[in-house]
């Protein structure tokens, strides 16, 4: 096992030393309060993404074993430096008004300025990853393709209404709407904006995701069944690992505002959580416990 977490453990060391740096850089003394935070930020990124983990598995079984190490190690740099510094940078950008270079110096060296448009971006921001997070919900129960029910008096009731086209849409825009009735006058056009975005990301990612499988089913039944994915499949895993990682980005600013702290943080669990992936990959874990899947969608 130790092989599978190795570098794991060498990037949460290289993480912790340049928490410890950084804080006592920015405030001093605050060193060891930075670390509790990168450990607790780390072990929140782990359990909010165990179910990218095990989907990430269904699919890393059935790749190459190069685009398997290119996974772990590009994909690692695009999860880390994209989903958990690039977007919360972006996300202030478009709703504070400042270009991007502007709120990358200020989460840099300025962080209470940058957590003041942070707090002006807030209501957005949680509107966005709400909608998205919340389609991601109603997919798995208005699903008339699945046979296996957690909850069975509910959930077959609920698949039946799977057959009125986009109902999950009508939900989330509903509920948009009725949040309108609770939030500020100033805030109500960026909010509604932000959760119709959330809606329109997931059903774009959604959309690609679905459309890179097919393509990729296609390609293997057309080379044999022991084909393996390559760069295809590689595009489906961080699409499908970009969606899962918003969860732990949006609750990780509930924990801290340091842009750094945060990125050193979740780039530790992100770490473990692809050493999990390629563990339970290589070990068929899937296969011994199959109900995993099940919970993970």
């Amino acid at each position: 096992m130790l092989k599978y977490f190795r570098g794991s453990f060498l990037v949460a060391i290289a993480g912790f030393i340049c928490a410890f740096m950084w804080a006592e850089h920015i405030h001093p003394s605050k060193g060891f309060s930075a670390l509790f935070i990168v450990v607790f930020l780390a072990i929140l990124e782990i359990t909010l993404s165990f179910d990218n983990a095990v989907i990430n598995a269904l699919k890393l079984e059935k790749m190459d074993p190069k685009w398997q190490h290119r996974f772990i190690t590009w994909g690692i740099a695009i999860a880390v430096f994209g989903m958990r510094f690039i977007f919360p940078i972006a996300v202030v950008s478009i709703f504070s008004g400042l270009s991007f270079i502007a709120v990358t110096k200020l989460a840099l060296y300025d962080v209470d300025k940058y957590t003041h448009y942070l707090h002006i971006a807030h209501a957005p921001l949680v509107t966005f990853g709400g909608a998205f997070l919340m389609m991601i919900f109603l997919a798995y129960f208005f699903n008339g393709n699945k046979d296996f029910h957690w909850i069975s008096f509910i959930e077959k009731q609920l698949v039946k209404l799977c057959t009125i086209r986009y109902i999950d849409v009508i939900i989330v825009l509903i509920s948009l709407m009725i949040l309108q009735y609770f939030i500020p006058e100033e805030q109500k056009i960026s909010v509604l904006i932000a959760g119709m975005s959330g809606v329109i990301s997931y059903l774009t990612v959604d959309s690609i995701s679905n459309l890179l499988e097919n393509i990729a089913q296609k390609k293997a039944a057309l080379i044999g069944e022991s084909a393996k994915l390559g760069f295809i499949g590689f595009l489906y895993l961080e699409l499908i690992d970009a969606s899962f990682s918003l969860d732990g980005v949006l609750g990780a600013f509930a924990i801290s505002k340091d842009i750094i702290i945060i990125t050193i943080g979740l780039a530790i669990g992100a770490m473990f959580v692809r050493s999990l992936t390629l563990y339970m990959a290589d070990k068929k874990t899937l296969k011994q416990f199959p109900y995993l899947e099940h919970g993970a969608k």
